[in-house]
């Protein structure tokens, strides 16, 4: 606690005096806050009905070092009750898998709980034509739009659109031979932190080439030996985008484990489109994805997933400059269950803006009751559902989410 006090005075003063001008030549502070409510009906030993407060702030600090160098650091700041602390405690881990971890990670208040994570903090050099890039921040890989199989150590999930894309503590080099071709080395720590051998370690290469309507990416990467793999893991990929009449992409990874005989459940593939009719303002979506069992986007190896066929199609309609509608359907074949989305934004005023999203879960058994509930159903099945230490499992009707944000 006495160690987060002293980080929150630190980047008081920091903010105050960049925004002040002492320091607002070589430093910016930008950021957003949300504040957000929920409302949420609930699926299995959930509560019927239940609420969710939270107050949610990014804050991203950026400094200039002479000509050759630039400093970079974000930080995440949040105070939940409700839906929103019970998910932050889930998040972190406390479940009956990991009868270790406590919530008590958290400040709690008399009505709230908070924490802080420190999200990105890399410096940046700068050169005629390399560029190197160390400490924790973002190694983005492939084009996906909304699996993105590339990109392994950024997992997405349309479920949850607005995570923040988790940092990595390593470096890249990366090089530029001519304007339309990058070549980046890259290597990160091992996931288990406390790796002292480097067990479990990542290095790896990536070219991208570009032209005026396409794109193309390859990507290879190495993980060391650990956890029972002698032989180390190594990743394949390809990504590739172009802007025709449609817009077309191909995001694949392929992950093999010599000792676990990967197969063809190595591999993770998207392709998907988009195209834009009456002048821009409805855009389409679909985009399919091929989840193999241990491949980048399954559950268990960096992903969520744990089926193998899903479909997204997505529809946003631009009412004017400054609100639109999307609605989305989020398809698992295998077990015939889905998930539509559906969220509307307004700008308020000018750094301002009303969010209003809501999710509701749809499989099989919601309709006949007969026992085959699906992934993205409102209960999951048991083998896809983590246990509370109390041994509860929680699912959802349907959740209704509005936030404002505000950007600084």
């Amino acid at each position: 606690m006495a160690m987060q006090q002293r980080i929150i005075f630190l980047l008081v003063i920091i903010f105050f005096a960049a925004n002040n001008g002492s320091l607002s030549a070589q430093m910016t502070v930008s950021g957003l806050l949300d504040s957000s409510v929920s409302l949420r009906a609930g699926a299995g030993d959930a509560p019927a009905f239940s609420y969710g407060v939270e107050e949610y702030a990014n804050l991203r600090i950026q400094s200039r070092i002479r000509e050759r160098a630039v400093f970079y650091g974000a930080f995440n700041f949040f105070a939940a009750a409700g839906d929103y602390a019970a998910d932050a405690a889930m998040a972190a881990g406390f479940t009956a898998n990991t009868p270790g971890m406590s919530p008590t990670a958290f400040t709690s208040g008399e009505n709230f709980i908070a924490g802080m994570e420190l999200e990105r903090l890399y410096f940046r050099l700068n050169g005629e034509a390399l560029d190197f890039d160390g400490g924790l921040l973002r190694l983005p890989f492939g084009y996906g739009q909304v699996w993105g199989p590339s990109d392994f150590l950024n997992p997405k999930n349309p479920l949850k659109p607005d995570a923040r894309p988790r940092a990595v503590l390593g470096a890249g080099l990366s090089w530029y031979p001519v304007d339309e071709i990058k070549l980046l080395g890259f290597g990160a720590a091992p996931r288990n932190p406390f790796s002292r051998s480097g067990e479990g370690g990542l290095a790896g290469v990536s070219i991208d080439r570009h032209w005026d309507r396409a794109s193309v990416q390859a990507l290879y990467s190495f993980e060391s030996p650990a956890n029972g793999s002698e032989r180390g893991i190594h990743r394949a990929g390809l990504s590739v985008k172009a802007d025709l009449e449609i817009g077309l992409v191909l995001d694949t990874l392929y992950t093999y484990n010599h000792e676990a005989g990967t197969e063809l459940d190595g591999l993770s593939l998207s392709v998907g489109a988009d195209y834009s009719f009456f002048d821009g303002n409805l855009i389409v979506l679909a985009e399919y994805l091929y989840n193999g069992e241990t491949s980048s986007t399954a559950a268990g190896y960096g992903g969520s997933f744990s089926n193998n066929h899903y479909l997204y199609t997505g529809f946003t309609w631009r009412f004017n400059d400054f609100s639109n509608m999307s609605v989305a359907l989020i398809s698992g074949f295998d077990d015939i269950s889905f998930t539509p989305v559906i969220s509307l934004n307004n700008e308020l005023f000018q750094g301002a803006t009303l969010i209003v999203s809501a999710q509701v879960p749809l499989d099989r058994d919601l309709f006949s009751g007969d026992g085959n509930r699906g992934e993205l159903g409102p209960l999951p099945p048991d083998k896809l559902q983590p246990l509370l230490l109390t041994g509860e499992r929680l699912g959802r009707y349907f959740d209704l989410s509005a936030k404002i944000r505000l950007r600084f």
